[in-house]
């Protein structure tokens, strides 16, 4: 009976073949790449506009020109700046050396001049005019003492001893100059004096006279009985203080009270000169020597780029950190006895080193990765997720089919056991021809190739069901 049925009805399974040939194709493989496209597309559209936000917060490339404000050319911040020139020569960046005063004027470039953003400083001059939190410190480099040289048979041991004195200061605007303001001011040697005013040509007697001239000049005049006392900032171990050590008609003032001094300007160290340390085969300084010393500052503006701290730190570690005839190997550079905010890259740079780029790539590759840090934020929380959930969202897609078919069949078993007519029948089976027809030209994954043949089979039994319930039918009206 139920091959006889199946006889009977093929004319009508070969119409709702017609019928579905000639019905528009649904296109389920296109549909399925679609839908494997899309959540991936969706995924790699969102990681895209991720990086290009986060593009927008990395820095610009670093220049291949560097200006810094040094001082004199005879003077240690000079000499410094000239090795840090070739630390960034060999990495291909030019480290322009800027000649100026000293320290303040060092300190006026970088509010007024916007090439230059880097400057070497003496601790202890800040003027009072300048913001701090416009500067930001990298390092501190060094201890420079200060020096106060006298005629060698003069008996004077401490500053408030100077009175009615004629002193030379150093140069206008520079550290020394600044300094030596302001000792002489709490000495009571000088009338507290503005900054931008702080000349004292003639005076009264029992006052000092402060003359403002270069080292080289204020020596020779020392030497010829025309000044009593020079000063100036300078590290031990340069030529000029050995050459005014061994000169015998000159002698250096000492500085009983430098602990005093160091509570008094924090930015300011009590050190001592060991006795012999400068020439031991003729025994100078003849005795410990008590000094105060200033340490000189690596100072930026905001506005210089990050990349460049990392490699002024190696520069300043092969310049300072041997140590000298002050202070042990290693004691700088230092975040130490800085006067500014440390930059947020010397920070680093202290905790953890010289990191692995800029130790073992060349400094426009690890400054290139180095920005590109950044990109990471969008590739860990956006990549990585979606990419992860892109699967699982896909293999979700072709499981919602399979159950839409599995759906599609659960209506047509039930609507054709409450409705059993020959007409409904024949819409059942060109319902079941058309899934049959979706079904043949889905695109699955191997994964899912069980599922998508049971639905083969189950397809097939509920076409058998509908052909079976039509054959009872028809048999049922014949026997009637």
């Amino acid at each position: 009976m139920t091959d006889e049925s199946m006889i009977d009805h093929s004319p009508a399974q070969n119409s709702s073949d017609e019928n579905s040939t000639a019905s528009p194709p649904l296109e389920p493989r296109k549909r399925s790449r679609k839908e494997f496209y899309s959540i991936w597309g969706s995924s790699i559209a969102v990681t895209i506009v991720g990086f290009t936000i986060a593009w927008l917060f990395v820095e610009p490339a670093p220049g291949n020109h560097l200006k810094i404000a040094a001082g004199p050319g005879d003077g240690n911040y000079y000499a410094t700046a000239k090795k840090y020139a070739d630390v960034f020569r060999e990495a291909g960046i030019d480290l322009e050396i800027v000649e100026t005063a000293g320290t303040i004027e060092n300190y006026r470039l970088l509010q007024e001049d916007n090439d230059i953003n880097l400057a070497i400083v003496q601790g202890g001059a800040v003027p009072e005019t300048l913001e701090k939190t416009s500067l930001e410190a990298i390092a501190s480099l060094n201890f420079e003492p200060l020096w106060i040289f006298l005629q060698a048979e003069s008996e004077i041991t401490e500053i408030r001893e100077l009175k009615g004195k004629r002193i030379s200061i150093g140069l206008p605007d520079s550290g020394t100059e600044a300094l030596m303001l302001r000792l002489l001011e709490i000495n009571g040697l000088i009338a507290p004096v503005e900054e931008s005013d702080a000349s004292i040509d003639s005076t009264p007697e029992e006052t000092i006279e402060l003359f403002r001239e270069s080292t080289a000049t204020a020596i020779a005049k020392l030497r010829a009985g025309e000044r009593d006392a020079v000063c100036m900032v300078r590290s031990a171990s340069n030529p000029v203080i050995r050459q005014l050590f061994e000169t015998p008609e000159l002698s250096a003032m000492p500085f009983p009270l430098n602990k005093t001094y160091r509570l008094l300007f924090p930015a300011l160290s009590d050190i001592q000169l060991q006795e012999g340390i400068l020439d031991l085969k003729n025994h100078q300084p003849a005795q410990n020597l008590k000094l105060i010393a200033p340490a000189a500052n690596l100072v930026c503006t905001p506005e210089l780029h990050d990349a460049f701290v990392p490699l002024l730190l190696k520069a300043a570690t092969l310049t300072s950190n041997e140590g000298n005839l002050i202070v042990p190997s290693r004691e700088f550079p230092s975040l130490g006895y800085i006067e500014f905010e440390p930059h947020a890259g010397a920070v680093d740079y202290f905790q953890s080193g010289e990191s692995f780029l800029y130790r073992y790539l060349p400094f426009w590759l690890a400054s290139f990765l180095n920005r590109m840090k950044i990109m990471a934020v969008p590739l860990l929380t956006l990549a990585i997720p979606l990419f992860k959930m892109a699967p699982p969202a896909y293999r979700w897609r072709i499981r919602s089919r399979i159950y839409r078919w599995y759906r599609l069949l659960r209506e047509i078993d039930q609507e054709n056991l409450r409705d059993q007519t020959t007409v409904n029948q024949q819409r059942y089976l060109e319902k079941l021809d058309r899934i049959a027809c979706e079904l043949s030209e889905v695109d699955v994954p191997l994964s899912y190739m069980e599922e998508f043949y049971n639905l083969h089979l189950h397809i097939d039994l509920i076409r058998r069901r509908v052909l079976g319930v039509t054959d009872l039918s028809q048999n049922s009206g014949t026997n009637s």
